[in-house]
């Protein structure tokens, strides 16, 4: 078998590390190298590691490049993660979660506002975790924080948008609703 070339050496270590998708621009400045030819290895190492049925795939969404199981194995990783994952996020944890996903943008005074009880230790815990941010705030004076989901949310359930989420919705209630709760 033919070795790899040093570029594409670098690119597969980078692509190992990366903690978010990355542009081939990114990875080009990086590495010194021209865009277009990062972007030629990075279609190389897809096709590659798809016509080898290998157990992750590198994909492209939006320009942004990222190493990801191969989503036939999606079972198996998935026992592997959630083994155990019960006592990693408590009750009040995954309740506080899915309001945030299924309300944002909303303030702690809205999610505690359907919950019924203080989150403030429950949001930072999450925030702390990655599965959600501060995306802004409600544009007041003294602006209460608004939060969301992060990709990290979405990829730890295995999903490529909120979309995907079941149709819950319309078992909370409205954030205006949760506004005159306050």
């Amino acid at each position: 078998m033919e070795p790899v070339s040093l570029l594409r050496s670098r690119l597969e270590s980078l692509l190992l590390v990366a903690d978010e998708p990355t542009s081939a621009a990114e990875f080009a400045r990086v590495l010194d190298a021209p865009a277009p030819e990062v972007t030629e290895v990075l279609q190389e190492i897809a096709t590659e590691f798809s016509d080898r049925g290998m157990g992750f795939e590198l994909r492209e969404r939006e320009g942004l490049w990222r190493l990801y199981t191969r989503r036939e194995n999606s079972a198996t990783v998935e026992a592997k993660i959630l083994d155990g994952a019960q006592s990693r996020l408590s009750r009040a944890a995954l309740e506080t979660l899915a309001v945030v996903a299924y309300r944002q943008p909303v303030t702690r005074a809205q999610v505690a506002a359907v919950r019924g009880v203080n989150c403030d230790g429950v949001m930072r815990t999450l925030t702390l975790r990655g599965l959600i941010a501060e995306t802004g705030t409600t544009g007041e004076a003294g602006g209460a924080h608004l939060y969301s989901t992060t990709e990290l949310f979405l990829e730890q359930l295995g999903i490529e948008s909120l979309t995907a989420l079941p149709n819950l919705a319309p078992l909370l209630p409205e954030v205006d609703a949760i506004d005159q709760l306050d």
